[in-house]
């Protein structure tokens, strides 16, 4: 590798548009040297708008024909797989939108080729790394807010977020409707927080589906073990004031949640916002994640950060799998 991580983009659509390349303009470490995208039309406007050198039709040609150290992959759902086993294969390391397979056994091949190559696969899980949330996990992790007792965590869309995205309503290529899209992620912040603690039982309600079987909504309890419970709300056709992403923590010594962000504690009897609101930013928390989480990856590639270990995925895939054993069969599910 060069002293610049060298990375190539396989996908044109919206979280390379609104997120990744605007975050990788401020990040130092890496040049995007070439895209790709089915649309080949598409990639060449992207890359002209952020001034990439070379756009191409497929993943083989980005491969073949450029010097990459790493790929982003940013297709749908059910390409995940085979794109990040396409860029292990070739000796790159890749950073893939989530999630990193649609099921336990491909998400199984990802992780045995990745030990077998000894590459760094991270997947986009740029929500830990929002300062509000960093925040929050070291009051958690320091123990000042007490023992977790529960979480919940909420993330809705109007109903025309995803209408206009055709896979998405296809469960063989989307793996599921707003709860696997959101609640995926959602799961996987909340698990971090808890410390990725054993999961004893879940409990989900999908209030309806499509004629196509994708939910359009769905809320999930997830148990874990020592008393603390996570509490998960999705959904696609969400009527009020635009999208809405939160998450609420409560402990035995206090609280906390985001957007906007507030941390409580108890002194002498009475409760106190003890976060700090630090230097402004123009940038979101969701921009701000997103160039973190790249930082971290330049990072793991040189040698200098460990990555986050691929069996957290792992857990929260089979957590996805029971919520929806446990949607479809109305029983609670142990993953």
């Amino acid at each position: 590798m060069t002293d610049r991580l060298r990375v190539g983009i396989v996908g044109a659509g919206a979280i390379t548009q609104v997120g990744h390349l605007p975050a990788l303009r401020k990040v130092s470490e890496v040049d995007v040297v070439g895209i790709c995208d089915n649309d080949r039309a598409k990639a060449r406007a992207l890359a002209d708008r952020f001034g990439i050198p070379v756009a191409h039709a497929d993943i083989a040609e980005l491969i073949e024909y450029e010097p990459l150290d790493a790929l982003l992959i940013c297709t749908p759902n059910h390409l995940h797989e085979s794109h990040v086993l396409a860029g292990l294969r070739a000796g790159l390391h890749v950073y893939a939108e989530r999630p990193l397979a649609l099921d336990v056994a491909g998400l199984q091949r990802v992780i045995r080729l990745q030990k077998q190559k000894e590459l760094v696969v991270m997947t986009g899980v740029n929500h830990r790394y929002r300062p509000d949330m960093q925040m929050i996990r070291s009051f958690v992790e320091s123990g000042e807010l007490g023992d977790l007792e529960s979480i919940r965590a909420w993330w809705f869309l109007s109903r025309s977020g995803r209408s206009s995205l055709g896979w998405r309503q296809r469960p063989d290529q989307s793996g599921g409707g707003a709860m696997f899209d959101l609640g995926l992620g959602l799961l996987d912040l909340s698990l971090w927080l808890a410390g990725y603690r054993e999961v004893e039982r879940v409990s989900a309600v999908f209030p309806t589906r499509t004629g196509k079987g994708v939910e359009p909504s769905g809320t999930a309890m997830v148990a874990l073990a020592g008393g603390a419970a996570i509490h998960l709300d999705t959904s696609w056709r969400f009527v009020g004031p635009g999208e809405r992403l939160g998450l609420a923590l409560r402990a035995s010594k206090g609280s906390a949640r985001i957007a906007p962000l507030a941390i409580w504690k108890e002194f002498h009897g009475v409760s106190r916002d003890v976060s700090t609101a630090g230097a402004h930013s123009r940038e979101t928390p969701f921009l701000l994640g997103l160039r973190a989480q790249w930082a971290h990856f330049h990072a793991a590639i040189v040698g200098t950060a460990k990555p986050p270990p691929l069996q957290e995925q792992l857990t929260a895939l089979k957590v996805m799998t029971a919520i929806y054993h446990s949607a479809e069969s109305g029983k609670d599910v142990s993953p």
